[in-house]
This record gives C-alpha cells, sequence and structure tokens, in this order.
C-alpha cells in the first residue's frame, strides 16, 4: 500500500498534468475557430473550381493530345498515396486515423496486384508507414518549420507531385486526409487526385458557353490549378480536424484527470485516517499499561 507522502506526491502530480491539459484544451478551441473558417470558407472555392473543370472535361475527348493530368499515363499499375497528417500529437486517434485509412488503402491495391508507393506528408504518419512499408516511401514533405501549412507548402507539393509524375514514378494518385466534420468527427478522405477526376456537373440550363482559347487549352492552365486547390483544402481541413481532436481529446484528459484526483484524494484521507487511528490506539494501550 502506498504511504501517505507517496500519495501526496502523485496527487500533485497529477493536478499539474491536469493544469497543462486544461491549458492545451483552451489553445487548441481558440485555434479551432480560425481554422474551422478558413476550411469552411475554401470549400466553396474548391467546389466552383471543380464545377468547372468537369464542364471543361466534358467538351474535350481524352486522347493523346489531352493534358496529362487529365488522361493520365495510360496504365493504372503503379499508385502513389498522399497522406497528410500533422507535425504534433495529443490529439487523440486523429493521426492514427489518418494512417489506418491509408494501410487500409494500400492493402487494398496491393491485393488487386498494383504498386504502391508513398509520399508523406507531416511529421506524426511517417512512423508507422516507414514500419509497415520500409521501401515504399518515395517522398517526404517537411512542414515541421511551418506554424500553419497553407497555400505556399500546398503549391509546393503540387511542384514536387507534377515533376514525379512527368517522370514517370506513378500513374495514379490518392490523397488521404482527414476532413473536418465538428470537433467530434474528424472522417479519413481518400480522394484521387492524379488523373484529375471529371466531377459531376448539374445538368446545364440550357446555356451555351463558348470558351476562347479552346477548352483543352484552358485545362492544361486549370489542371495544376485544381491540383493545387485540393491540396490546399486538404491542408486547411487537417489543420481544422487536428484542433478540434485535440480540444476533445485534452477535455477527456482534463476529466479523467479530476476524476483521478477524487480516487487519489479518498484513498489518502483513508489511509491517513487509518494512521491517526493507530496512533490513538496505540497511546491508549500505553496509557493503559501505565
Amino acid at each position: 500500500m502506498a504511504s501517505l507522502k507517496e500519495l501526496k506526491g502523485r496527487i500533485n502530480s497529477v493536478k499539474s498534468t491536469q493544469k497543462i491539459t486544461k491549458a492545451k484544451q483552451m489553445v487548441a478551441a481558440a485555434k479551432l475557430r480560425k481554422a474551422q473558417a478558413s476550411a469552411e470558407a475554401a470549400r466553396p472555392y474548391a467546389t466552383r473550381l471543380a464545377e468547372v473543370v468537369g464542364s471543361l472535361a466534358g467538351r474535350v475527348l481524352v486522347g493523346e493530345s489531352s493534358p496529362r493530368l487529365l488522361a493520365g499515363t495510360g496504365k493504372s499499375q503503379v499508385h502513389l498515396l498522399v497522406v497528410a497528417n500533422s507535425d504534433r500529437g495529443l490529439c487523440g486517434a486523429f493521426n492514427a486515423n489518418i494512417v489506418k485509412a491509408a494501410k487500409l488503402k494500400a492493402h487494398e491495391l496491393l491485393a488487386e496486384g498494383k504498386t504502391v508507393l508513398f509520399y508523406l506528408v507531416g511529421r506524426k504518419g511517417r512512423a508507422p508507414i516507414r514500419r509497415d512499408f520500409p521501401k515504399a516511401v518515395l517522398g517526404m514533405f517537411d512542414t515541421t518549420q511551418v506554424r500553419e501549412p497553407g497555400f505556399t507548402e500546398a503549391e509546393a507539393i503540387t511542384n514536387e507531385l507534377l515533376a514525379l509524375f512527368e517522370a514517370g514514378k506513378f500513374d495514379v494518385a490518392h490523397l488521404i486526409y482527414g476532413k473536418f466534420k465538428s470537433a467530434l468527427v474528424q472522417e479519413p478522405t481518400v480522394q484521387q487526385i492524379v488523373p484529375v477526376p471529371t466531377p459531376k456537373v448539374a445538368v446545364s440550363d440550357g446555356a451555351v458557353v463558348e470558351y476562347e482559347p479552346d477548352e483543352e487549352t484552358i485545362l492544361a492552365e486549370l489542371l495544376p490549378r485544381y491540383l493545387r486547390t485540393q491540396l490546399f483544402g486538404a491542408l486547411l481541413e487537417n489543420v481544422a480536424s487536428e484542433q478540434g481532436a485535440s480540444m476533445t481529446a485534452m477535455d477527456n484528459a482534463t476529466r479523467n484527470a479530476g476524476e483521478l484526483i477524487k480516487k487519489l484524494t479518498i484513498q489518502y484521507n483513508r489511509s491517513r485516517q487509518a494512521a491517526i487511528t493507530t496512533e490513538l490506539v496505540e497511546i491508549i494501550a500505553g496509557a493503559e499499561a501505565l
């Protein structure tokens, strides 16, 4: 049984931990508002751009003369999984869920006889993926020096992916990230980004739209921008998801610490009462012996 001194030390230690988790929860709650607003503000632009790309792609016949981002390489053997994680922990199962989704997708592709490669964004997903797929990591993008990944990082990642695609390193690319639903729900999402899928577009109201220059020329300019937008949106969704998961995890940790403090305090009081009772019994027994 622990001594009174040990119990008191454990209580003080848990109280210190509780202060840290409470502070972390408040910081995450403050950051969540801004991150959520940024993620939600980017969604309409990404949706509208997808509609424009879909409208243009529906007017061209995909062939050898089409932009490679739309036509692809003509094969689907080598698949690149772009896995976007955060650089910080203390956010519950957020990173673990993204890694789990990436592994499930990888095993699904391997079962189909495909070759799977990884491009890792963020620090937290590196170790588990490199442990299970040590020779499959094609590249990594470091965001540890960035406070919050944004459009600059999305553009740099896009440029690297385009260079790898032009070099023939992969045929198909999938983006895996955490889509923000609420502070309690972050949904791991797998989305094909190369070749750019033709989004479903609402039926036209009969209006005739003429593009100048021709559609293929516009697509050649829009498709890299579309890819940058998708990566930018994924990074924003990841930031919001990370803060939401962190706030929830720290709230649970703070509550658990409070419950543990109560249990330790009860145990301390009982041990203290037992020690006092023992001392009283010894004093009384000594007095009676005299």
